[in-house]
């Protein structure tokens, strides 16, 4: 099973979840889908798709999936790796509305650098990431807070 979670932005995402029902419908998703929407409005005939999870729900969804699908938000990129789960990350970018800012795509970056995390930018192949996924065996999660913290404060002072 694959679980999609949006976050909690009150701005739309539906990029991704449109890439996803792509994906499904071109074949290269056979697996069954689970998404918290947040505030992201979209329907699918290929995707059970809830606005908010309690949490109970949510742990639930994450305890199970093969594979997350996520917002470069950290908390989201968090819970999967500390629960052992591949990841795909796609930044919210600011140009299509989707947050105020790029910020998500170094977080990306920073994570996939280090081997915990695959990316998904906009001008690449979702089909070909997913299952480049089926044989990707991301890095032990280590926690490096006080880095991750001077790397986001370096780039909010410099931007």
């Amino acid at each position: 099973m694959i679980f999609v979670t949006l976050g909690t932005q009150d701005k739309t995402f539906k990029r991704l979840l449109e890439a996803i029902d792509h994906e499904i419908e071109n074949g290269h998703i056979k697996e069954r889908v689970i998404v918290q929407a947040g505030f992201t409005k979209y329907s699918s005939k290929n995707m059970e798709i809830f606005d908010l999870l309690d949490k109970e729900a949510f742990d639930k969804y994450i305890e199970e999936c093969d594979l997350l699908i996520t917002h470069g938000g950290v908390g989201a990129i968090l819970t999967g790796l500390k629960n052992n789960k591949k990841v795909i990350a796609c930044p919210r970018l600011a140009k299509y509305k989707e947050h105020m800012n790029n910020h998500q795509v170094q977080i990306i970056k920073r994570f996939s650098d280090a081997g915990y995390i695959l990316p998904y930018n906009e001008n690449d192949d979702l089909g070909k990431i997913i299952k480049n996924a089926k044989n990707f065996t991301p890095n032990k999660y280590k926690s490096n807070t006080k880095n991750i913290i001077k790397i986001i404060s370096n780039y909010i002072d410099n931007n």
